[in-house]
């Protein structure tokens, strides 16, 4: 059986305003040694392998575009992700609660199972 590989997913990074920018990352470290995949939607099959590849990317309309829109939409994005780190906090609390009650119920079956010894 072989390793399933995947690329790394980029995502722009924020300069001192608050707005994203982008960055070409180095493609000589570890991580991106599967290539790099935009989230632009230009095309997503296309995996980068080089950093001039996706340098000739960024320069784009599409992508271009893409950012803008991040840009104008970052109020709304933290917004989200205020609300699904929420989310994932209380299904992290009720997973617990489940557990618990699942260890309760396997306790009782097992005592119904058992029953008392007689010697």
């Amino acid at each position: 059986m072989e390793l399933a590989t995947v690329p790394d997913t980029y995502s722009p990074n924020m300069d001192e305003n608050g707005n994203y920018v982008d960055r070409v990352p180095s493609f000589h470290t570890a991580a991106l040694v599967n290539g790099l995949r935009c989230s632009c939607g230009t095309r997503k099959d296309k995996i980068y392998t080089s950093a001039s590849m996706f340098t000739a990317h960024i320069k784009t309309k599409k992508h271009g575009e893409w950012l803008e829109d991040l840009n104008a939409n970052k109020i709304n994005y933290y917004i989200e992700n205020k609300q699904l780190r929420d989310l994932a906090q209380s299904q992290k609390i009720m997973i617990v609660k489940m557990q618990v009650e699942i260890a309760n119920r396997d306790r009782i079956i097992d005592n119904l199972t058992n029953g008392p010894v007689n010697v």
